[in-house]
């Protein structure tokens, strides 16, 4: 969503539960489902774990289907997600996106604006689980530093990048929320 700033900074979220049960996952989990890798090549370097994702075909109807991470780590997930919603946004919307994201060590997002129309209408929503001091996140130029334990909702309708030059992989957790404005534009109501 373009919003009024780079990025905003939401405070503090209690993402310790949430941290844990994705670093508890085994490692074939984050090669479950490979639709970003393979259908954005920006992604390339990174892996996935879905929780639910939004079938971007039937645009501008948004069907949200469930994926194979839900019934490990929506259980911690949907707290943390209700706590950001809850304090920074108004309800009766809907998550058309949620996954836990990995960037490899040595990897790179490289400079990009995410394009399809349901991005123009939902908050993304990043929160850090692991980051290490040679993750660079640039947004529209200037780069960031996100810190565990916070929240932030980045304009995804400018330019991002991330680059990851440490020595250790950086996982953050993603979500978009369509609030309830736009779920009444496009003519529907929350799932």
């Amino acid at each position: 969503m373009d919003i009024d700033t780079r990025i905003r900074e939401l405070g503090p979220v209690d993402s310790g539960p949430l941290a844990a049960a994705i670093l508890a996952q085994e490692e074939a989990a984050w090669h479950e489902q490979e639709h970003r890798q393979r259908a954005y090549e920006v992604h390339k370097d990174t892996e996935s774990m879905v929780l639910v994702f939004t079938e971007e075909s039937s645009w501008p109807e948004l069907m949200v289907r469930k994926e194979a991470a839900w019934d490990r780590l929506a259980e911690v997930a949907m707290p943390a997600i209700h706590e950001i919603v809850g304090q920074h946004y108004p309800g009766g919307g809907t998550i058309i996106r949620a996954m836990a994201a990995r960037l490899k060590a040595g990897g790179k997002i490289t400079p990009h604006t995410d394009r399809h129309p349901s991005f123009r209408i939902g908050h993304r929503i990043h929160v850090p689980i692991t980051t290490n001091r040679r993750v660079r996140f640039t947004i529209d130029g200037r780069p960031y530093k996100l810190q565990v334990g916070q929240a932030y909702e980045i304009n995804n309708q400018l330019t991002h990048s991330v680059a990851n030059k440490g020595s250790e992989d950086r996982i953050t957790f993603i979500f978009d929320y369509v609030p309830p404005q736009e779920l009444a534009r496009l003519g529907q109501t929350a799932a």
